[in-house]
């Protein structure tokens, strides 16, 4: 028989090898968008180099949608947590795997159409390792913040087919997303309205009209265009509300599908707003998360979705019955609801 102090270890071995297995089996692994280097790379650190990380959805707990994440951070920046992490996290809620970008940025010298490259070939990644992650290559759609937001907004007005007789099979995939999430998002390159930082970070400090007018995405806007869900504050001082306003008009007149939701307050920079990951908390803005998920499950990107289709009614009756934090979803009972401090399902 074992000493006793030596069972004692090998019983805490066993304890702690317990614990950590499970975390080691969910660590995420940042790829590379071009493995054998990016086009256009100036060279070789990591600034140089655009990444993708997936954040799939367990087995069995999908519903074959997937969203690809483009933080913000006005082009010479990205705030990958608020805007990037903490929004995969809620997208795996849903059912829907995420797949964090991170693209490279005009700090680093990098000017249009290098970011609009990038954005590109991750929604074409996505595509192209759809078997590998259970996903429906059609049911793809893209989320950004800001400046993120233009990026999402550009990949959704500016897109191919794929190229069909491509060596690399990633670029034998469509760039053309299924749907967009705007949150708070530059649109326009239009002087009168823009993000003046996000322009000269992307464009340069003397950009040709023909150019400020295709990255204006307002104005590429037809028909085709995918379908958008647009959140944006009235009081925000960094990008004006008229972006997603522009944008949204822009659907509408061409018959495509789109919602805007606009708060009274709220400034710039929120992302979720529940206080995680350096987002505000903020109850009233922390609706927008739900408003979306029900606005695609409503479009049809969501096969199954059942906890979305409960009565929004009730739900909004008790927001004015009680002291919320937030409105979210909870893994242990399956359902949406509002949140209240101390953390419980009302």
């Amino acid at each position: 028989m074992l000493p006793a102090r030596v069972r004692t270890g090998l019983i805490r071995f066993c304890i702690s090898t317990f614990l950590i297995l499970p975390l080691a089996a969910t660590a995420q692994v940042e790829a590379l968008l071009w493995p054998g280097g990016a086009p256009g790379a100036k060279g070789t650190a990591a600034v140089d180099k655009p990444t993708i990380t997936p954040y799939p959805v367990a087995a069995g707990k999908g519903n074959g949608a997937a969203v690809v994440v483009f933080p913000g951070g006005g082009y010479t920046g990205l705030a990958m947590d608020h805007e990037g992490l903490q929004p995969a996290k809620w997208l795996n809620t849903l059912g829907v795997s995420a797949f964090v970008v991170k693209y490279r940025l005009g700090s680093a010298g990098y000017r249009h159409p290098i970011e609009m490259w990038d954005g590109q070939r991750a929604v074409r990644w996505v595509r192209s390792h759809a078997r590998q992650y259970g996903i429906d290559p059609k049911r793809v759609g893209v989320l950004g913040f800001s400046a993120g937001g233009h990026l999402a907004s550009t990949v959704s007005t500016h897109y191919d087919s794929g190229n069909a007789a491509a060596a690399d099979s990633i670029d034998r995939q469509g760039c053309r997303p299924d749907w967009s999430l705007l949150g708070y998002p530059v649109i326009t390159m239009d002087a009168a309205f823009t993000h003046g930082g996000s322009r000269l970070a992307l464009l340069g400090d003397a950009p040709s009209q023909i150019l400020i007018d295709s990255l204006s995405n307002e104005k590429q806007v037809t028909s085709k265009t995918p379908p958008a869900f647009l959140l944006h504050a009235k009081d925000d001082n960094a990008v004006p509300v008229r972006n997603s306003q522009a944008y949204y008009d822009s659907l509408k007149r061409r018959g495509v599908a789109a919602e805007l939701k606009l708060y009274e307050k709220g400034g710039h920079g929120f992302g979720l707003a529940d206080g995680v990951g350096g987002a505000p908390n903020d109850p009233i803005l922390a609706t927008w998360p739900a408003l979306a998920a029900a606005w695609m499950d409503k479009q049809g990107f969501f096969k199954t979705a059942t906890s979305l289709r409960r009565p929004m009614a009730s739900l909004e009756a008790r927001r004015d019955q009680d002291a919320v934090r937030g409105f979210g979803f909870r893994a242990e009972t399956g359902e949406w609801g509002f949140i209240d401090a101390a953390g419980r399902q009302r």
